[in-house]
């Protein structure tokens, strides 16, 4: 495995991502493959190191190439974060022969406040305010498909509150239209989400509403909902379960992975 890391710039602030590149095995015919860049979930306070480099190496484990963005958060404000995210998309493509990177299907994770970012990125690379911002053609930096983990979507009744506060510095003008149910158009990738009913943190109606949206729009979805767990699984496994917090480790749960592998595979 070549592990690199990335300085991710933007508007004069800088990220970092993690790659995590397989490397191809003399005399094995394995060439390019698919990868996920993953963002960690945190409310857009702090990035959740459970929903980081565990992830990216159960992707590893599945034969896919992984990265990990630490985007800015608070006092950040958007669209500093989808800024990062869209150069880190675009990074990765441009470097795909470099890496053995599959550069058609780039796909980007994300979890919670993250899950935000990454189906952000879904719904507004083609605008023309970020060619202008990024300087260059929006192809690059489309994501190929979104793995979306118990994801922050609505500003609206269902709100996590906090997410969308620290994400707009308390602007509420701001978050309309940053509830993304209602900026979903038919030039959104491909979607594989999934959810706990036991969620309090972020409802579960986050994802409902979400997928209602892209069935309006003819997009394609796979969705899993399971009956218990709450906010912030993970892995779901004792490898990421949260010390003192119950319900962490959800065998019905741990399969997400192996179902967004599959998804990852037919696309």
């Amino acid at each position: 495995m070549i592990q690199k890391t990335i300085e991710i710039s933007a508007e004069g602030r800088k990220a970092q991502m993690t790659g995590y590149f397989l490397e191809n095995i003399p005399g094995v015919v394995q060439g390019s493959r698919p990868v996920v860049i993953i963002c960690p979930g945190g409310g857009y306070e702090h990035l959740s190191p459970r929903e980081a480099e565990p992830v990216a190496l159960q992707f590893n484990a599945r034969g896919f190439h992984a990265c990990v963005l630490r985007y800015s958060v608070a006092p950040a404000v958007y669209p500093q974060a989808l800024l990062e995210l869209a150069k880190a998309v675009s990074w990765v493509r441009r470097h795909a022969a470099q890496y053995w990177v599959d550069e058609k299907k780039v796909m980007v994770c994300g979890f919670s406040a993250g899950g935000h970012l990454a189906c952000s990125l879904g719904t507004f690379w083609q605008e023309e305010w970020l060619d202008e911002k990024l300087g260059e053609e929006s192809l690059w930096r489309r994501p190929d498909g979104l793995i979306l983990g118990y994801p922050v979507i609505t500003s609206g009744e269902y709100a996590h509150r906090g997410s969308f506060e620290r994400l707009t510095g308390g602007d509420q003008s701001l978050e309309a239209g940053l509830s993304l149910e209602n900026c979903i158009t038919e030039n959104m990738p491909p979607v594989f989400l999934w959810h706990t009913c036991e969620d309090t943190s972020v409802p579960v109606e986050n994802s409902l509403l979400l997928a209602g949206a892209l069935r309006r729009e003819n997009i394609s979805m796979e969705m899993h909902l399971f009956p218990k767990g709450p906010h912030g699984l993970a892995l779901g496994n004792e490898e990421t379960a949260m010390e003192g917090r119950e319900g962490q480790i959800q065998p019905q749960v741990q399969c997400w992975i192996d179902l967004a592998a599959k998804w990852i595979r037919m696309l």
